[in-house]
C-alpha cells in the first residue's frame, strides 16, 4: 500500500519541511549554526600549534616562546570544551522544542480525525507516530543537519590547515581517502535499508501489544495465552533480527575505518620520515600529522553514521507528515451558534455508508420535537448507533439532511454543537484519575458544588461517598476498579454536569443487573427531564415511557410512534420484540 512505502532517495523537500518546524525557534537554530562554524577552526588548530611549538621553540630551545604557545594551546582547548558544551546543549534543546511542537500538532490532529480513520488505524500505529517517530525527528537536529554541518566544516578546516602545514604529508594522508568514501557509502546504504525495516517492525509490535494488552481478559478467558505468545515471539524475533542486521553493518564499518586510518598513518610516517631525513618535512609537521589524521577521519566516519540518522529521521518525518496531511477530518466550516439549543432533531431522507459502498442507512426520515424523548430499538446492525454518531457529526452523511432547530447540522460550529450534546455509551470509558476529574473531564469551569448537586440528583452520591476518598478516589485505567453499574452512574453524572440540551443514551442498561437497573432507570428519568433525548435500548422497559419509539430494521425506519400504538400493530416488529421479552421475563 502507498502508506507503507518509504521514500527511496534523499528528499530535500521533506528535509526543508522538517526544518520549517523549527522556524519559531530560528534564533536557537542560528546560534547552533554559528557555533558549528566557530568550532570548525578551533577544533583543528591544536595540531598546528603543536607543530609550531616543536619547530619554532623546542628545537631552538626557546622556553619563553614555548610557554606562550602552551598557554595559547590550553586556551584553545578550554574554548573548544566550552563552545562544544553549548553546541551540544543548544542543539539538543532545539530538538526537544521541535518534537514538543510536533507531538502537540499530531495529537491535536488525531483528535480532529473522523472516527472512520480511528476505526481503520490500530491505536499502536498512532502511538508509534506520536512517540517513536517524532523522537526520530529529534535526531534530525541533534545528530543530523547541524552536527553534520559541523563535521563537514571540520573536514575542510582540517584539510586546509594540513595543506598549510605540509602539502606533501597532506597528499600522502589523502591517498587512502577514496577507500574510506567507498566504505562509508556502502555502510550508509546498508544501514538505511535495515533501519527502514526496524521502523516497520516496531510499529507492528506497538500495534500488537496495545491490542493484546487492552483485550487481555479475552485472551485469558479463552485460554489463548500460548497462541498469543507464539505470535508475539515471531514479531519480537523479526524485530530483533532487524536490529542485529543494522548492528552488523556498524560492527564491520568501524573496524574498516580504523584499518584505513592505521594504514594512512603508517604510510604517512614511512614516507614522512624519509622527507624529514631529506629536510623536506619538518619534525613538527611529522608529529602533528597523526593528530590531523585522527581529526580528519573521525568526522568523515561520523558523517556517514549521522547521514543514516538523518535519513531515518526523514523516514519517520515522512510517516508523521503523511498523518498530518491526511485530511480525513470532519470539516468545521460552520459558524452558527446561539445561547441555547431548543433541541428539535430532524432527519430527512438520510443515506449513509461507512466505506462509501455498503449502505447502512437508507432514506431515513424522522423528527424529535424539543423536550421530547425518542426510543431506538432494532436488531444488531440495523443502524441505531449510526444515527447517534451522525447527530454528533462523527461521520458525514452521503445524502439527505440532518438539522437541529431547523438549521443544517453542517452550519453549526462543531465545538458549539458537541458542547450542547451529551452522549452516554454502553461501554463507559473512564480515564486514570479521580472520580471528580472523570466527571468534569478536566474542565476547570465545572465546580465541585455542581458535581455534588448532579450526583445527588441522579442517586450516585451515596455510592461515590462510600468509595475510599469519595470524589478523590483514584480510578484505574478504563475504570477497571469499578463495577459496570458504578461506571455507568459516573458517566450519567458526567453528562448532567455539562448540562446538555440534547442527551443521547446508547444501551445504558444492557450490561447491568436488575437491581442496579432500577437505580440507572431513576437516573435516566432525571437526566431526560426537560431536554431532548434519544435512548437506544435493548431492554424495552427502559424506553416504553418515551414519547415515541422508532424501530430500525436493516437501515430503514420500520415503525414509529408511542409505545401503546406500536403494541396495537398486529404482526408489528415492536410488538414481537415486546412479547418475546415479556415471555423471557415470565419464565
Amino acid at each position: 500500500m502507498k502508506n507503507t512505502q518509504e521514500k527511496k532517495g534523499f528528499d530535500l523537500q521533506l528535509l526543508g519541511r522538517v526544518l520549517a518546524v523549527a522556524s519559531p525557534f530560528k534564533h536557537i537554530f542560528i546560534t547552533c549554526i554559528v557555533l558549528a562554524i566557530v568550532l570548525a577552526p578551533i577544533s583543528t588548530i591544536r595540531p598546528y600549534i603543536i607543530a609550531r611549538m616543536v619547530d619554532d621553540h623546542i628545537l631552538n630551545f626557546d622556553m619563553s616562546g614555548l610557554t606562550f604557545l602552551a598557554l595559547i594551546y590550553v586556551g584553545v582547548v578550554l574554548a573548544n570544551v566550552i563552545l562544544r558544551y553549548f553546541f551540544i546543549y543548544i542543539s539538543a534543546y532545539l530538538g526537544q522544542m521541535v518534537i514538543k511542537t510536533m507531538r502537540m500538532r499530531v495529537f491535536n490532529h488525531i483528535m480532529g480525525m473522523k472516527l472512520s480513520f480511528l476505526d481503520k488505524t490500530p491505536i499502536g500505529t498512532s502511538t508509534t507516530r506520536t512517540i517513536n517517530d517524532i523522537e526520530s525527528i529529534n535526531n534530525v537536529f541533534t545528530q543530523g543537519v547541524i552536527t553534520m554541518l559541523a563535521d563537514i566544516l571540520t573536514i575542510f578546516a582540517v584539510i586546509g590547515v594540513m595543506f598549510y602545514t605540509s602539502w606533501k604529508l597532506t597528499l600522502i594522508s589523502l591517498a587512502t581517502l577514496p577507500f574510506l568514501i567507498i566504505a562509508s557509502y556502502i555502510f550508509k546504504e546498508k544501514v538505511k535499508a535495515s533501519y527502514q525495516i526496524v521502523r516497520t517492525k516496531i510499529s507492528s509490535m506497538n500495534a500488537f501489544l496495545q491490542e493484546r494488552i487492552s483485550g487481555m481478559n479475552i485472551v485469558q478467558i479463552f485460554n489463548a495465552e500460548e497462541q498469543e505468545m507464539d505470535k508475539f515471539e515471531k514479531i519480537n524475533s523479526s524485530y530483533k533480527k532487524a536490529w542485529i542486521d543494522s548492528i552488523f553493518y556498524y560492527a564491520v564499518f568501524f573496524p574498516v575505518v580504523e584499518l584505513i586510518s592505521a594504514l594512512t598513518l603508517a604510510l604517512m610516517v614511512w614516507i614522512g620520515a624519509g622527507g624529514y631525513f631529506n629536510d623536506t618535512v619538518s619534525l613538527g609537521a611529522l608529529i602533528a600529522f597523526p593528530l590531523f589524521i585522527n581529526l580528519l577521519f573521525r568526522p568523515i566516519r561520523m558523517v556517514a553514521d549521522k547521514f543514516n540518522t538523518l535519513q531515518m529521521g526523514l523516514v519517520a518525518a515522512d510517516r508523521v507528515f503523511r498523518l498530518l496531511d491526511n485530511r480525513d477530518m470532519i470539516s468545521n466550516n460552520g459558524t452558527y451558534s446561539k445561547e441555547k439549543i431548543d433541541g428539535e432533531i430532524r432527519f430527512e431522507n438520510v443515506d449513509f455508508s461507512y466505506d462509501g459502498e455498503n449502505r447502512i442507512l437508507h432514506d431515513v426520515s424522522f423528527a424529535v420535537k424539543p423536550g421530547e424523548s425518542l426510543g431506538l430499538v432494532g436488531s444488531t446492525g440495523s443502524g441505531k448507533t449510526t444515527i447517534i454518531n451522525l447527530i454528533n457529526r462523527f461521520y458525514e452523511i452521503e445524502g439527505g439532511t440532518i438539522s437541529i432547530d431547523g438549521i443544517d447540522l453542517r452550519k453549526y460550529d462543531l465545538d458549539f454543537l458537541r458542547h450542547n450534546i451529551s452522549l452516554v455509551l454502553q461501554d463507559v470509558f473512564l480515564f486514570h484519575g479521580t472520580v471528580a476529574d472523570n466527571i468534569r473531564l478536566m474542565d476547570p469551569t465545572i465546580s465541585m458544588e455542581k458535581i455534588l448537586d448532579s450526583s445527588k440528583k441522579l442517586g450516585a452520591h451515596a455510592f461515590i461517598e462510600k468509595l475510599p476518598g469519595g470524589y478523590d478516589y483514584m480510578i484505574t485505567e478504563r475504570g477497571g476498579n469499578l463495577s459496570v453499574g458504578q461506571r455507568q452512574l459516573i458517566s450519567f453524572v458526567r453528562a448532567l454536569v455539562f448540562d446538555p440540551d440534547i442527551l443521547i443514551l446508547d444501551e445504558a442498561t444492557s450490561s447491568i443487573d436488575t437491581e442496579t437497573e432500577a437505580v440507572i432507570q431513576y437516573a435516566i428519568e432525571r437526566l431526560i427531564e426537560k431536554r431532548t433525548s434519544i435512548i437506544i435500548a435493548h431492554r424495552l422497559n427502559t424506553i416504553k415511557h418515551t414519547d415515541n419509539i422508532m424501530v430500525m430494521n436493516k437501515g430503514r425506519v420500520e415503525e414509529f410512534g408511542p409505545h401503546h400504538k406500536l403494541l396495537d400493530i398486529e404482526d408489528g416488529h415492536y410488538r414481537k420484540l415486546y412479547e418475546m421479552q415479556f415471555a423471557e421475563m415470565a419464565t
